[in-house]
């Protein structure tokens, strides 16, 4: 039983070994197959010798694996992208080779086409190998990308390909073909006449054809060679072809080289066509994912969009129902593949315009107080003590450009690296079609870019609702150049429309809201300087300097300090204004005038409550006695002031920011500032009043300050719907200023309302008060077309009697600022156009405003005394 035991085993073990070596014969020997299932049934180890053993299972599994053939086709595709490329390289080197050489054309094709179709079928059907990769291929653009490459070449060199064949065809092919003709033994009157009309045909060919572009049809000739084969084929037939093999080696060449001439796109379909893709999407995506991933394939990622268009080619004439559904599939993949390309070169692009952008800003002015601190004490420092070891060192600009090895590769390096690999592929074609479609992948460029950028422009400004925090304009217009610095130059390489793109995105910042329905650094400026500056302005918490023309900030103890200068001198409402534009700066006006409005509304009723009393005022203001007692019956009158300082407050910062618009509207457009200045000089007083509205709003659309304010008078327009008459309307608007005349000496009390030399204005803002009265003056007597120089001159002389019944007052404390309170009848007569110091004298002595300068300009000294010796 031993013996017996052992012979089996060694049978079993000589068996095994012998299938491993001779694996072949299990194709064909049927009773190899038995003793092989016999032998994997039998055992799963067979022991060779001692503890050695041999795995039957694990190496039959390792030879078929072997004859998976996944790494021949890995290693073929290998070998095609480097073949193929060389060729393609000649090719469109040397079109001229297109003619004798498009047979090799067509194989190249027909190689790719059946590679790529394998490993479709192949990279998800797999069963289990060690060599995934081999089922994978990350560089199949290239493939793709070659394969719509002399695919382009053909259809662009056709003639090149026509013009040599049809000259093969009448001079060399029809030769032959009368000699093996002329030759043949025997022949049929039959197969004379159709091989007769062969040589005919082929003779009468001649180039003009090609160069007039006539459309050469060669399906008659090809089945008369089909009729031909049928007529010989038969057996009591005359001619046998396989006695004349030469004749038909000619006419299988004939064929060959008439479909050069009239089928080449159906040549380029049956060798190259990859619709198989439609019915394997989701192995179509996934390769497209994979090339994204490579860096290198990037310039081959175009060929994906483009494979859509072989789409068309799986429809059939007799499934029409089929044509919409691979329509939208062709479609809708180009679509995604061209967005995600957009998509990430858009990406690209911005990331380096961030990196410039940082770079950029370390040439602010802001950061050059460091250096220039460390410049002004380096013998200090040097004498007092060495510097500490632990400080850093600041880089200077342009030490990022300092390599001290080639080999270190950096972020903005890399982001060229791919940046440049995407602008190939997304400049690699200008248009193509899918499905009658028309697609532009400059345009897909163009709009992403376009998003992009505008959401980075308002990213740059920084705008935090909760902190109210913001950057200063200028700071953003100097990133805003580095971006449009850096896209500019690449307007030649990224094949969009570098100018359209940047053009598109500055002006929607000019709007409240872009073209996706989100906010813009016009919106976000604008709420910004309303809800936070002038607000705080409003509060008394800033001012509005006139000598150092900007809002200066106050310090309070305890708070942190805001500098509000820094965001509102004349180079930061410049910068504003290049931001914004004229759009951007007239939905900033018409905001601040919609608060203006809103006061105005508001001091309008105050008005009407103290009607009865304004009316005896105005009728009796030169009479002290009766003065004396009118006045205290007035409610309200410090809210008059206070909203009449809110409304001036407003149109002093709208001036600063159309002086703003107007420097750089001069800057950009010169040509045009000059006419329009010139055209506002040519307005007079008995001008109509629609022509002088409508040149005073052309002249303040470009900055350009005016004596009305057409964005004021159109405002108090829009309100007089709300109102009862025009009578009634005009009534209360002269009442209003004979209120504001005689509540005045009211701002004596306030300690806030002294009149500061170094800032030309009062902590309180009450300066802005002459803006207010004269601007809101100017725009009512207009609307109500009233003459504004006399409802002027009768604010002047009710409150020059106002003030001077003042220094009649005995109390102190309502005489505490006199002086300063004085000094606002100067302002308001150099606030306007239509008033005049020698107006002001008849009713307010200029000597009693020589001394009131000289009173606060001695009480200003005297207390910055102690300021300065502390």
């Amino acid at each position: 039983m031993a013996c017996e035991y052992l012979s089996v085993e060694v049978m079993e073990r000589w068996i095994i070994i012998g299938f491993l070596l001779c694996h072949g014969c299990l194709n064909s020997n049927s009773q190899c197959q038995k003793l092989w299932k016999l032998c994997l049934q039998g055992s799963l180890y067979i022991t060779l010798i001692r503890e050695d053993v041999l795995q039957v299972h694990k190496v039959t599994e390792d030879l078929f694996s072997s004859l998976k053939g996944g790494q021949f086709h890995c290693q073929r595709r290998q070998f095609l992208r480097i073949a193929v490329k060389e060729l393609e390289t000649v090719l469109a080197d040397e079109p001229g080779l297109l003619g004798p050489k498009a047979l090799f054309a067509f194989m190249a094709l027909s190689f790719i086409r059946d590679e790529v179709t394998w490993l479709v079928r192949h990279t998800e059907n797999v069963t289990k190998t060690k060599t995934p990769e081999d089922y994978a291929d990350s560089s199949i653009a290239e493939l793709l990308f070659l394969l719509e490459e002399i695919r382009s070449l053909v259809r662009r060199h056709i003639k090149v390909i026509q013009q040599y064949h049809l000259q093969y065809l009448a001079r060399f092919d029809a030769l032959v073909l009368s000699d093996i003709i002329q030759n043949l033994s025997v022949c049929p009157e039959e197969e004379s006449v159709i091989m007769s009309s062969f040589v005919s045909t082929l003779s009468s060919l001649n180039l003009k054809q090609v160069d007039n572009g006539e459309k050469f049809e060669f399906s008659g000739l090809r089945l008369d060679w089909f009729r031909l084969q049928a007529y010989t084929s038969v057996a009591k037939a005359p001619l046998h072809l396989h006695e004349n093999p030469d004749l038909a080696k000619v006419m299988n060449l004939i064929v060959f080289h008439s479909r050069m001439l009239d089928s080449v796109e159906k040549l380029l379909v049956e060798t190259s066509d990859l619709s198989t893709f439609c019915f394997h999407l989701r192995i179509f995506e996934k390769m497209f994912a994979m090339t994204l991933e490579e860096p290198t394939m990037l310039r081959y990622a175009i060929a994906f969009p483009l494979i859509c268009a072989h789409f068309v080619h799986c429809t059939h004439e007799m499934c029409p129902e089929e044509y919409p559904h691979l329509k939208n599939h062709g479609l809708h993949h180009c679509n995604c593949f061209l967005e995600e390309l957009a998509k990430q070169t858009s990406n690209c692009v911005l990331e380096i315009c961030a990196e410039q952008r940082n770079l950029s800003e370390q040439l602010l002015p802001k950061h050059c107080a460091t250096t220039i601190s460390k410049a002004k004490n380096k013998k200090t420092v040097k004498q007092r003590q060495t510097p500490r070891k632990g400080e850093p060192e600041r880089d200077k600009p342009g030490a990022e450009s300092h390599r001290k090895n080639r080999s270190i590769v950096t972020n903005m390096d890399k982001l060229h690296l791919n940046l440049t690999e995407l602008a190939l592929t997304m400049n690699h074609v200008y248009s193509f079609s899918v499905f009658e479609h028309t697609l532009f992948p400059s345009e897909y460029l163009s709009s992403h870019l376009e998003a992009r950028l505008n959401r980075a422009i308002v990213w740059l400004a920084g705008y935090n609702a909760t902190t109210q925090e913001i950057v200063r304009p200028s700071e953003l217009l100097a990133g805003v150049k580095a971006y449009i610095g850096f896209i500019q130059s690449l307007a030649q390489f990224l094949g969009a429309d570098a100018s359209r793109v940047i053009r598109n995105a500055l002006l929607q910042q000019t709007q409240p809201l872009d073209s996706c329905g989100e906010q813009t650094i016009t919106t976000l400026y604008t709420n910004w300087y309303l809800e936070s500056l002038l607000r705080q302005a409003s509060s008394g918490t800033i001012i509005f300097s006139p000598a150092m023309q900007a809002f200066v900030s106050l310090p309070r103890e305890g708070e942190q300090n805001f500098s509000a200068e820094e965001f509102s001198d004349i180079s930061e409402m410049r910068a504003l204004a290049e931001l914004l534009g004229p759009y951007g700066m007239k939905f900033l006006s018409e905001n601040l005038m919609w608060h203006v409005t809103s006061q105005i509304v508001e001091l309008k009723k105050l008005v009407v409550e103290n009607m009865d009393i304004l009316v005896q005022i105005r009728s009796n203001f030169s009479k002290p006695d009766l003065m004396a007692s009118l006045l205290p019956q007035l409610t309200g009158a410090e809210n008059v002031l206070k909203r009449m300082t809110i409304i001036g407050v407003i149109l002093s910062f709208r001036a600063m920011a159309q002086e703003g618009l107007r420097e750089v509207f001069s800057s950009h457009c010169p040509f045009l500032m000059g006419p329009i200045e010139c055209l506002k000089e040519f307005v007079t007083p008995d001008t109509d009043i629609k022509v002088t509205l409508s040149i005073f709003e052309l002249a303040s659309a470009a900055g350009v300050g005016c004596d009305i304010d057409p964005a004021l008078v159109a405002a108090i327009a829009n309100l007089k719907a709300d109102t009862s008459s025009p009578e009634e309307e005009y009534k209360v608007a002269c009442l209003l200023l004979i209120f504001l005349a005689v509540s005045l000496p009211f701002l004596a009390t306030d300690p806030s309302s002294f009149y500061s030399i170094e800032k030309d204005g009062y902590n309180n803002n009450i300066h802005c008060l002459t803006k207010a009265i004269i601007q809101v003056s100017a725009a009512l007597f207009t609307l109500y077309n009233k003459n504004i120089e006399t409802h002027l001159k009768e604010f002047l002389v009710v409150a020059s009697v106002s003030l001077l019944q003042l220094g009649q007052e005995t109390d102190k404390l309502k005489t505490r600022n006199r002086e300063s309170i004085s000094l606002l009848m100067r302002l308001v007569v150099e606030e306007s156009s239509f008033l005049t110091l020698d107006m002001l004298e008849s009713c307010f002595p200029y000597v009693l405003l020589r001394n009131a300068y000289r009173e606060v300009s001695r009480a200003f000294h005297l207390n910055r005394v102690p300021a300065n010796t502390h």
